[in-house]
């Protein structure tokens, strides 16, 4: 399987650089997994496709201001440093640019407030750093910290809060879950009262869900680990769906691996906290998953992969054509896709 056949034209037009003002007046794609049939809709009107009894799943990570701009010691170097995920106390793996400038023993200055003194170097960019500082960290980035937008967004992003979902509250991710912007509380509520079910996993995403794929082969490519928990509540719900034949709908590809993490694990749903890397393209067999709301992701990349095995690569190929004729937005701030 080679990571070109996961490749696809896009305009760089259609590549969204800002969010629309209404998060769910963005467009819906409706794929039939089983048929591939397509239906196009309003992401408001995905109440529609939810039925009494299924279960929503949603990723309550919540982005930190994790792109930091600081001054090498000794040198005055400009670094720029991108936060993925702490690994013990105040120790993270971080992305640095420009790297070849940051060696073992390389501290940055971040106005005073943070110091970093870097004490692992790894491949492609990623380097550890112990974090020195007085006070809570997460106020000294709240002061120093930008959000950590993708680099193919060239627009300043006037409201922070757009890169965030409405229900995001445990800190810890270098970016958001996407597919998860379009809800607001109005619409969750509808959901609600509908009588469909809403359960919350947490996985903090980090390089595993964004780092390109480089290799040609794609059985060779390595994901990183990124953290993820489970409740035992939502286990419970999740375990009772399951035995009385209810959908479970994932909210994006991050809560799509953490579910299939766990039920690879244990064969159930279990209140659990862990890593994972696990990495899912065509020929892997879903268990946990019955539905899939998802955003538009970028050509040849782990996530193209993941909906391609959910609901068949050719479905996926001519959904992203269609997507495109019709002038769908792509990427982070761009349209979504519900895959039943």
């Amino acid at each position: 399987m080679k990571t070109d056949d996961f490749d696809y034209n896009l305009p760089e037009e259609l590549i969204a650089q800002t969010p629309l003002k209404n998060r769910d007046h963005s467009k819906l794609l409706i794929l039939d997994k089983k048929t591939g049939n397509i239906i196009h809709e309003t992401f408001n009107n995905i109440i529609n496709y939810l039925n009494e009894g299924d279960v929503l799943v949603l990723n309550n990570t919540k982005v930190l201001p994790a792109r930091l701009i600081g001054i090498k010691e000794k040198t005055n170097a400009t670094i720029e440093v991108l936060m993925l995920k702490e690994l013990v106390n105040d120790e993270w793996e971080c992305l640095c640019k420009p790297a070849k400038r940051v060696k073992i023993g390389t501290v940055i200055n971040f106005e005073g407030l943070l110091k970093l003194e870097c004490i692992y170097v790894g491949d492609e960019g990623v380097r550890r750093f112990k974090f020195i500082y007085d006070g809570i960290l997460l106020e000294i980035l709240d002061k120093l910290g930008e959000m950590p937008l993708p680099p193919y967004i060239h627009e300043k992003l006037e409201d922070k809060s757009r890169y965030q979902t409405v229900y995001a509250k445990n800190e810890g991710s270098a970016a958001a879950p996407t597919a998860g912007l379009h809800f607001t509380k109005e619409l969750l509520n509808k959901i609600k009262s509908k009588g469909i079910i809403i359960e919350e996993i947490t996985l903090h995403v980090g390089l595993g869900t964004f780092r390109p794929v480089s290799v040609e082969d794609v059985t060779k490519h390595n994901m990183h680990s990124e953290y993820y928990e489970m409740s035992e509540n939502t286990a419970k719900v999740l375990n009772k769906a399951k035995e009385e034949g209810r959908k479970i709908i994932s909210v994006g590809t991050t809560t799509t691996r953490t579910l299939e993490t766990i039920i690879n694990l244990y064969d159930e749903f279990k209140a659990c906290s862990g890593w994972t890397n696990i990495f899912i393209y065509p020929g892997y067999k879903f268990k946990a998953i019955d539905s899939l709301i998802t955003n538009f992701h970028l050509p040849k990349s782990t996530l193209v992969m993941l909906v391609s095995a959910f609901a068949g690569k050719d479905n996926i190929m001519n959904a992203y054509e269609e997507a495109v004729k019709n002038k769908y937005r792509f990427f982070s701030f761009g349209d979504a896709m519900f895959i039943k």
